[in-house]
């Protein structure tokens, strides 16, 4: 009997397939490309050449914010990313000396830079990875290809099946297929073809609503922090929010949000008196003094927390990992889906890196690595999202409540107690995880509470405040 030729295996090209060519998909294929000979990411749509709009991607028209957490997963993956953000008109804004909060506690102090967050718009952080993950020598992009099935059987994938622009059928084969197809993902119907099945699933929706809309940011501002309103779920009406981020070439991008019962409009005219609206009418305020650069709001509604416990599966086959939104989608006020994802790729790479794409065994380990970073965002948001009239899914475990006492607490604490302002922040960036929330020197902090009188007003500065009151009031531009 002959034996198996096993140099000639070893020869053969190291072939992966990422399905999706958003964040996520990009995110996975770089960090593939020095595992695999070929990483072919298979996107249904046709990608723009600039920073600009994808048709699959409404929600980029609304503020997204990297945290610290993620930009830093991402440099692990991709080192000089964030230079190269920053230089395409990107801002480092430092964590809480850029940003002028009220949350659900009151204000917050802006103190020396203790985490930080990456600012622009969807469009711009995607194309810059985008650009540079497409010119790795081992990636190729399909665009105008849609995902079809997965090849293989339940206990091992061995790549895949696609639509060509032209309606035919092709066969991609490959040592690991990664599902970075976002909210639309069809994992579980793939896997169930294959006969992989029990997969469970959990929604909790708050019914909340974005409306979106640049204005004009006024000269001379641009160190101008991120202005904010936070709800207060505690409280037992609509949670409504307001968020000025500054953006690339000159602009603010201003997202309100409303859960059921208090949305926001798309009507332009009712746009600046929804800002006015919520727990503090500084957003409002402040485009008041300023012009919309845009006739139109901006508004969507997919804002529900889903998340698919693939690494609870009773089985789950070899060469098949889901990753990105497709593993979990949470409310994008809290800012976590693109940190998340990352912090999943990181593991990814580390486990390629480690075993090579054909490991037997890895694509479990990988998808068990992804559900940590998943579980703490899924946590974060649902034990928030849940509280809000009308909200419907998985109701509070028990105890959840004692919990929700205790982070109010420290949230209020927060309010004037730099040491608990950083503990907040490093879980809040996706930094540190929430159990540091109990060490015994933040727990005694917490309940000494914030030791300072509460600011009864937003701390923008007396420049800040001379720089906003400067800005042009005109007509649209």
């Amino acid at each position: 009997m002959t034996p198996p030729d096993r140099t000639a295996r070893s020869a053969a090209p190291r072939r992966a397939v990422v399905i999706g060519g958003g964040m996520a998909g990009m995110l996975a294929a770089a960090a593939l490309a020095d595992a695999a000979d070929e990483v072919t990411v298979v996107e249904r749509d046709a990608l723009p050449a600039g920073p600009e709009p994808r048709r699959s991607l409404p929600q980029a028209r609304h503020v997204h914010v990297l945290w610290s957490g993620g930009a830093r997963a991402f440099e692990r993956i991709m080192p000089g990313i964030t230079d190269r953000w920053l230089a395409a008109g990107a801002r480092r804004i430092p964590l809480p000396t850029g940003l002028v909060s009220m949350t659900a506690q009151g204000w917050l102090r802006r103190w020396p830079e203790m985490q930080y967050m990456i600012a622009c718009t969807r469009d711009l952080l995607d194309w810059v990875v985008r650009e540079q993950v497409l010119r790795m020598p081992a990636v190729r992009l399909l665009q105008g290809h849609e995902m079809r099935a997965l090849e293989g059987t339940a206990t091992r994938v061995t790549g895949v099946r696609v639509r060509t622009p032209e309606g035919k059928e092709l066969t991609l084969d490959a040592d690991l297929v990664v599902d970075a197809g976002g909210r639309g993902s069809r994992a579980t119907q793939w896997l169930r073809d294959l006969g992989v099945d029990g997969i469970r699933e959990a929604e909790v929706d708050s019914g909340l609503v974005y409306a979106s809309r640049f204005y004009r940011a006024p000269a001379g501002s641009d160190d101008f922090p991120i202005v904010n309103v936070q709800s207060d779920p505690g409280e037992p009406v609509p949670g409504r929010t307001a968020t000025i981020v500054p953006v690339e070439r000159g602009r603010w991008l201003v997202t309100l949000s409303g859960t059921r019962g208090g949305e926001p409009s798309r009507e332009p005219d009712r746009f600046e008196s929804f800002a006015r609206s919520v727990r503090h009418p500084v957003v409002g305020e402040l485009l008041s003094l300023t012009t919309p650069l845009t006739e139109e709001v901006t508004v969507s509604r997919s804002t529900v927390n889903r998340r698919r416990y693939f690494e609870q599966a009773p089985a789950w086959p070899d060469g098949f990992v889901v990753v990105g939104d497709s593993v979990a989608t949470y409310n994008p006020l809290y800012g976590q889906g693109m940190a998340v994802a990352a912090q999943g790729l990181v593991e990814l790479g580390a486990a390629v890196g480690r075993s090579g794409l054909r490991a037997p065994g890895l694509a479990r380990e990988v998808q068990r690595a992804i559900a940590r970073p998943a579980g703490i965002a899924w946590e974060l948001a649902t034990s928030q999202d849940i509280l809000y009239p009308g909200a419907v899914g998985r109701q509070p475990r028990s105890g959840s409540a004692l919990v929700n006492r205790y982070v109010n607490r420290l949230v209020h604490a927060a309010t004037g107690r730099a040491q608990i302002t950083r503990a907040f922040l490093d879980v809040i960036t996706l930094s540190d995880a929430p159990t540091s929330w109990v060490r015994p020197d933040i727990v005694v902090g917490a309940l000494r509470g914030p030791g300072r009188k509460p600011l009864t007003s937003p701390p923008l500065t007396a420049e800040e405040r001379r720089t906003a009151a400067g800005g042009p009031r005109g007509t649209s531009g």
